[in-house]
């Protein structure tokens, strides 16, 4: 049986760490492109010689030609500029949306039965500006960001319980950035909601803390995080291509649902082979529902601003 195709777009930190976690699960052959030369290459073949010793099997190409993209089962891209410190991720609107745009005209083209997961930030609009320019169907089109945040708002409460990180499962909703709205009522430690465990003072220190849990990397790094955005975006690209039907707190195409009216927003949905094949709706409350309105605007202006730059 012909292996899963991936090909992940930019070799940087994020780019590059996606494509030996995914090698490491063996998820299938992996085309990693950049347009630096040698960059995606010479990291390729890095991750190629490290097979015989970790003991995955697939193709590991470092390419500049789009060429080599073609026929991919799911497109990651990382490709954009980074924050640095003192930047917010809307800093970044202007110059990553002509990036993405041009990726996204370049993978539907080589991939056009691909499904995308976008990574770079701003998350939200970007997602939106690959959903324009590739023309895919809704359910193709998703960004990571709500895998990372939970991610972090699980790391963060493991730490201050004292449990394993396993036993944690939670649920965020809204715009990857400050005004993302993470839900205790639905955030649970072995099945135990979290509001019966942590005070209300120490949970909202929490949420904070995961709404900076980027720039907190970025003002001890200098750069980006990458081994937490990369983890996310595997794990999303595993429960499509395995057809695992995973729930997960992703960046997703949202009409109706929550009365966004058509627009890539963070929610909880179920991934498979379909990509995002169903957005589940919780009975928010009328201050869940306030908060993730208010991220929701914010998404809104965001993708204003993209469609005069597309």
């Amino acid at each position: 049986m012909a292996r899963n195709k991936i090909t992940i777009v930019g070799a940087g930190n994020v780019g590059a760490t996606a494509a030996h976690i995914a090698a490491t699960r063996q998820l299938g052959d992996i085309v990693l492109i950049d347009i630096v030369k040698g960059l995606a290459e010479g990291k390729a073949l890095d991750m190629a010689e490290a097979a015989p010793v970790q003991l995955y099997d697939c193709n590991m190409v470092g390419t500049l030609d789009w060429k080599e993209t073609a026929g991919s089962d799911i497109v990651i891209i990382t490709s954009g500029l980074p924050r640095k410190p003192g930047m917010s991720r809307d800093d970044l609107l202007a110059k990553n949306t002509q990036i993405v745009k041009d990726v996204s005209e370049k993978a539907a083209k080589r991939s056009p039965d691909s499904i995308i997961i976008v990574v770079c930030n701003p998350l939200d609009a970007m997602v939106y500006a690959a959903g324009k320019v590739t023309g895919f169907s809704k359910n193709k089109v998703m960004g990571m960001a709500g895998a990372l945040d939970s991610a972090r708002f699980c790391c963060f409460l493991a730490a201050e319980l004292g449990v394993s990180v396993e036993e944690i499962k939670c649920v965020l909703m809204g715009g990857h950035g400050d005004d993302m709205a993470p839900l205790p009522r639905f955030t649970s430690v072995g099945g135990i909601a979290i509001t019966e465990l942590l005070a209300e003072e120490k949970i909202a220190e929490l949420i904070q803390r995961t709404r900076n849990g980027g720039i907190e990397v970025v003002n001890l790094l200098g750069f980006s995080a990458f081994y937490a955005p990369a983890a996310g975006v595997v794990k999303m690209a595993e429960a499509i291509l395995k057809d695992k039907k995973s729930v997960v707190s992703c960046c997703a195409y949202c009409d109706s649902e929550y009365g966004v009216g058509g627009y890539f927003v963070g929610v909880p949905a179920v991934l498979g082979k379909s990509g995002v094949e169903r957005i589940i709706e919780l009975d928010l409350t009328e201050s869940e529902q306030t908060a993730l309105e208010k991220s929701v605007e914010h998404v809104r202006k965001l993708a204003a601003k993209v469609d005069e730059l597309l």
